[in-house]
């Protein structure tokens, strides 16, 4: 996943995560972290502020803009900050039913696999031509 959807996946997903009473301290730790770090490289920037600082939901709803937001201000470039998004996803995937908090965004993808539990039926897929790797 490039820095960006991480990054943005990671707010998301721990906003989810933090506001669970069963999260652990740790993973609202590095949440609040995270939006902290974030915030600092926001810091000429309210509205971006701000969207850190929104519900799940409202990320969502405004998920292009905050991506957009990460790129002009370098916080995708920000070892620190993609270390501790990344960090926060793997503690959100070690709780129970932490996999199914995250949602992952992915973007120019040719193939995709998920997993999970329970049935599932897949029919009608149809692929014509080949592809090439860019």
């Amino acid at each position: 996943m490039e820095p960006v959807s991480l990054i943005v996946t990671a707010l998301t997903a721990g906003a989810v995560a933090a506001a669970k009473d069963t999260a652990e301290k740790g993973v609202k730790d590095t949440y609040q972290g995270l939006k902290t770090l974030i915030k600092r490289k926001f810091a000429n920037d309210a509205l971006a502020q701000a969207m850190v600082e929104a519900k799940p939901e409202d990320i969502k709803k405004a998920e292009g803009l905050l991506k957009d937001k990460i790129v002009e201000a370098g916080v995708d470039k920000d070892n620190e900050i993609t270390k501790l998004a990344q960090d926060l996803l793997d503690k959100l995937q070690e709780q129970p039913g932490g996999q199914q908090i995250i949602t992952q965004n992915i973007s120019n993808v040719k193939y995709a696999a998920t997993s999970g539990t329970g049935n599932a039926s897949i029919s009608g897929i149809t692929e014509h031509g080949t592809s090439k790797d860019d």
